[in-house]
């Protein structure tokens, strides 16, 4: 095929696709626009995920009759005028690409009014092509209206998610917009509805509280520190508050919502010895950094910037958040259950220092009382006067019930079915690990991935079997979602209610948990669930409901024992004969093994009894 030069419309549909790349992008690079303008007050509509119309308006300075033809024309802007203004620029936009790639793969209307003109304009384009123009009554400021976005680009807009998915991306730009700019009021209407709406008062923490909830904006340490050439304020969270994702990790380079591993690396160290593996730290930081040491045309979609010295702002960004953790009290408040008396105390305690293994079948008990972070099946029978003594021998008949007979034992599937006799459990190795003999083999075995594999077959059995039991929660529990979190609790409500969970919604964008999987009492902890939920945030491939079914029930079997909790030996024996019994019990569902076997003959071999 010979060589040759594309058409106009070609060359403007391609170069759109660099900068427009879904709704969120448009929305973006119009917002970015209203921030520029000067505007105070920014409002963004959408429908459809942005899909059918998007919206938005502002009240800043407008675009004079002679420039709004310009506007449209590819890189014409008003920010820059050579390239040495690069190294200064401090506009969020300075390429001029913006509304003509949105106009190229679009049905697009504007109307604007500059403050001193007597009327405004309106002016509509099609695909790129002029439709119409002409004088217009209008507010001050501009509204630009997007139809049909890639109508002319089939390819592209087949490569969209759904409707909620979309507009859920919306809501986390304007979210972070509105975090990158407190003092201009933004509103966000998605089919109608306000999604989020702030005041525009300056105060940051009203705007975390807007959008992230009470929970959060009551755990936020105060930030303000000036390290080398970068100033650094806003708030971070007290590792209490800890998400399975890093969608709650915000930074805003000169008012500018980016994306930078170098930032976001630098936070997490600084948090590593306060959070768990794999738990992400809430932050809003705003860096102050002057411009000719930043590189912000290095992204089409200006999501990066490139630092003159890396080092020098990662180390100032881990010594800033890591000094401002270290001089804070991080130890977590704990409320006591009102109805708590002296004499209860000590069973409770012992309770939960002791808490049973729940592997067998038990009766499911609804009128459970106590806070939902420690939910046990039993412990109605200590609201009267039993005595400690009683409790122990309770647990043991009730956690320990014999099995169906019918089902295949430990001993029938991998040993002889009389090795019953002669398995030996040694004991435990760092609370963790048991040590078993049987002839000569050793067994160790991982106790949480062996009780996370009982507890996730005996879960996917009763949904198989349509008998879901749930263990209702008495207070409920209170969940603060963000509109992404809502929306994966939305669309998978009916797999939540099969594994047994109870969720309602609150009002707003609060729900409220009534009921938990039966089996799985221990996952009634609000940071477990919403680990459940961010899962599913976090899941951007399309996955068939079956699939989805097992990614919930195995993240909800994180609540099994610990490593680190001592267990009897009692329990030991009804784990194993309920392991064992599975078809695949050698593999926990995260795909680790449960167990390993060291023969006698690899022992004698180490230490050198035989070659």
């Amino acid at each position: 095929m010979s060589i040759q030069v594309l058409d106009k419309d070609t060359v403007n549909k391609i170069a759109a696709g660099e900068v427009v790349e879904r709704p969120m992008a448009v929305v973006k690079e119009l917002i970015e626009n209203a921030i520029d303008a000067g505007a105070s007050s920014i409002t963004v509509e959408i429908k459809d995920g942005g899909k059918s119309l998007i919206r938005v308006t502002d009240n800043g300075s407008g675009i004079t009759e002679d420039d709004i033809k310009l506007a449209f024309a590819p890189h014409a802007t008003s920010k820059i005028r050579q390239l040495q203004d690069l190294l200064s620029v401090s506009t969020l936009g300075f390429r001029g690409e913006a509304l003509a790639s949105i106009a190229a793969v679009s049905q697009l209307e504007m109307l604007t009014k500059t403050r001193n003109a007597f009327n405004g304009s309106i002016y509509a384009i099609e695909g790129g092509s002029e439709k119409r123009y002409g004088p217009a009554g209008c507010p001050d400021g501009t509204t630009f209206i997007v139809r049909n976005l890639f109508y002319n680009t089939p390819a592209r807009l087949k490569f969209l998610k759904t409707p909620q998915t979309e507009a859920g991306y919306i809501n986390s730009l304007a979210e972070r917009m509105a975090l990158s700019h407190p003092e201009i009021s933004f509103r966000f209407i998605s089919q109608d509805q306000t999604k989020l709406c702030t005041s525009g008062n300056g105060n940051i923490k009203d705007i975390i509280y807007n959008i992230y909830g009470k929970d959060i904006t009551s755990n936020l340490l105060p930030f303000n520190v000036i390290k080398g050439s970068c100033k650094i304020n806003g708030f971070i969270g007290k590792p209490v508050i800890s998400r399975g994702n890093r969608s709650y990790i915000n930074y805003f380079i000169n008012g500018r919502f980016i994306k930078s591993n170098i930032i976001c690396h630098a936070v997490e160290e600084a948090y590593a010895p306060y959070m768990m593996q794999h738990k992400y730290p809430f932050t809003v930081l705003y860096f102050n950094i002057a411009p000719q040491l930043i590189d912000v045309n290095v992204h089409p979609q200006k999501m990066e910037i490139r630092f003159t010295n890396e080092k020098e702002l990662y180390k100032d960004t881990y010594t800033a958040v890591s000094e401002t953790l270290k001089h804070k009290e991080l130890i977590p408040d704990v409320t006591l259950e009102k109805d708590s008396t002296d004499k209860n105390k000590p069973e409770k305690d012992k309770i939960q220092k002791n808490k049973i293994v729940h592997i067998t079948e038990q009766t499911n008990i609804n009128n459970t009382t106590g806070s939902p972070d420690h939910i046990i099946p039993y412990e109605n029978t200590i609201a009267d006067s039993h005595s400690a003594a009683q409790v122990p021998k309770f647990r043991e008949t009730a956690a320990y019930k014999a099995h169906n007979i019918q089902q295949e034992t430990l001993f029938e599937t991998i040993m002889p079915k009389q090795a019953e006799k002669d398995i030996k459990i040694i004991g435990q190795v760092f609370s963790t690990y048991w040590i078993l003999q049987h002839g000569d083999n050793i067994f160790l075995v991982d106790q949480h991935a062996a009780h996370e594999k009982v507890l996730y077959e005996k879960l996917m059995k009763q949904v198989i079997n349509s008998q879901p039991l749930t263990q209702m929660l008495a207070p409920p529990l209170v969940l603060s979602l963000s509109m992404l979190e809502q929306q994966a609790l939305e669309e998978n409500t009916g797999v939540f209610a099969k594994l047994g969970y109870r969720i309602e919604n609150f009002g707003g964008r609060e729900y409220i948990v009534t009921g938990v999987p039966a089996h799985l009492p221990d996952v009634a902890k609000q940071e477990l669930i919403l680990e459940v939920i961010d899962g599913l945030v976090d899941n951007k491939a399309n996955i068939t409901p079956e699939t989805l079914l097992e990614r919930i029930a195995t993240m909800s079997c994180k609540a099994a024992v610990k490593g680190g909790s001592s267990l009897p030996e009692i329990q030991m024996h009804e784990l194993l004969k309920e392991l064992m019994s599975l078809e695949n019990p050698y593999n926990c569902p995260h795909g680790r093994p449960t167990m390993i076997k060291i023969t006698k003959r690899e022992l004698e071999k180490r230490f050198k009894r035989i070659v």
